[in-house]
């Protein structure tokens, strides 16, 4: 499957391994979060943490999320320390798309084993 921003998420997935690489795991989501921020921005690449995400229904405010980090504006990422990916982790992501126009999404998990999964999203019309 080919995925739009190919070059965007390249170089956070290379982020990801050089975080990964240097601090291994056993760290909280936040301290990668933070040094992941850092290396995106040393890539010269646009970055906003924990940024909020408010869902609509029908017009009316019902919630928020804060997403992990936007990257240009074209890429979600949702960051875990878990033992592994499971399918809520996917469904967190899915729904942070859903809930904006952004249709790319990476979930990067910091355990034991580095784990990336990318997600597409198109809003139906």
């Amino acid at each position: 499957m080919q995925f739009k921003y190919q070059d965007i998420t390249e170089k956070i997935i290379r982020a990801f391994y050089n975080v990964y690489n240097t601090l291994d795991y056993g760290f909280l989501e936040k301290v990668y979060g933070n040094v992941l921020m850092l290396e995106l921005k040393l890539m010269n690449l646009e970055c906003e943490k924990l940024k909020q995400i408010r869902v609509f229904y029908k017009s009316h405010n019902v919630g928020e999320y804060f997403a992990n980090i936007i990257v240009e504006n074209k890429v979600i990422i949702e960051i875990k320390a878990a033992e592994g990916i499971i399918e809520e982790h996917g469904n967190q992501l899915l729904n942070y798309l859903k809930a904006t126009e952004i249709e790319v999404g990476l979930l990067l998990n910091f355990g034991k084993k580095p784990q990336f999964k990318k997600t597409n999203f198109r809003k139906r019309i």
